[in-house]
């Protein structure tokens, strides 16, 4: 079916390739692939003699993949996405009204938003369902690569590889137990949080920086209890009371059944949350549902 390039690479080659670096073992990427291992292994080797050089150094029956191994990814992965997204617009053509559909979103829509959502779309439409998670930008990596075929995430992303439905603006708020002296406060700010313990995502997100900067502005260190790595970890450590959380307030509203409470929280941001998918992406009866669905609960939350 895919024609050889006048080197002898097959994009079958590369696309295997791919998916070998991606999984970090053959075994793996065959799982991922739905093949054998000896067909990864056998077209790894047929691509190594066709471009002349090792893709990857073979230790303890490990593949450690080499420099240049890397440089053709990187000079590849363009092509393939494009590739990708050419064989799930064929897909959904051929089958309009296709029996499954993929959806990307941070974990903690998996609360009550994804859910809510999906509910309503099979009380009329038989779909099931795939949830992939991860950060933002793994996100929008899933609905580019075709791993998705409809992603929730938050501006910026870039338009020239994907098309979105705004769902709803954000604004930070402080999360706190019910009860909580802050309750008294109409807005909270800095001042009103200097000695609480913090529970946190950590300092390489912006957010991060944004609350603690606030605080060492005014000449106070943080008291920082917890520091988690994706939205969501923090509500059972707010709800137990091992201290209070900056978040968003599309996010706190995920946590609705934890009885917490929240105030805005001043100096803050807005964010832009949107339902995206590929760019030229041709999408489905079921996908349209689905994103008319998501955007109800989004805008609902809020």
């Amino acid at each position: 079916m895919l024609a050889k390039a006048t080197t002898g690479v097959t994009l079958r080659q590369l696309q295997i390739f791919r998916e070998v670096l991606r999984a970090g073992s053959e075994r793996l990427a065959a799982k991922i692939l739905k093949i054998t291992q000896p067909a990864v292994s056998q077209q790894v080797r047929q691509l190594e003699a066709e471009v002349g050089f090792p893709l990857f150094a073979r230790e303890n029956n490990r593949l450690v993949p080499t420099d240049r191994a890397w440089d053709l990814l990187r000079s590849v992965d363009g092509a393939l996405q494009s590739v990708d997204r050419i064989e799930k617009s064929i897909a959904a053509v051929r089958n309009e009204e296709a029996s499954s559909l993929s959806l990307a979103a941070p974990g903690v829509f998996c609360l009550n938003t994804v859910p809510r959502a999906i509910q309503t779309v099979r009380r009329s439409n038989p779909l099931s369902f795939q949830i992939k998670s991860g950060s933002y930008q793994q996100i929008a990596e899933h609905v580019l690569n075709g791993r998705a075929d409809l992603g929730i995430s938050r501006l910026p992303l870039d338009e020239r590889a994907f098309e979105w439905a705004p769902a709803a603006t954000a604004r930070n708020v402080c999360l706190f137990q019910a009860g909580h002296r802050l309750a008294a406060k109409e807005i909270v700010t800095p001042e009103d949080i200097v000695g609480e313990a913090l529970v946190d995502i950590e300092p390489q997100f912006a957010a991060h920086q944004m609350n603690i900067n606030a605080l060492r502005y005014r000449g106070v260190e943080p008291n920082l209890a917890v520091e988690y790595d994706a939205n969501g970890h923090e509500v059972g450590f707010v709800a137990a009371g091992v201290g209070i959380s900056i978040t968003n307030s599309l996010i706190a509203r995920e946590y609705r059944q934890f009885g917490l409470e929240l105030r805005p929280f001043e100096p803050g941001a807005v964010y832009h949350y949107v339902v995206f998918w590929q760019k030229g992406r041709q999408l489905t009866g079921g996908m349209r549902q689905t994103a008319e669905e998501l955007l109800a609960a989004l805008g609902a939350s809020m």
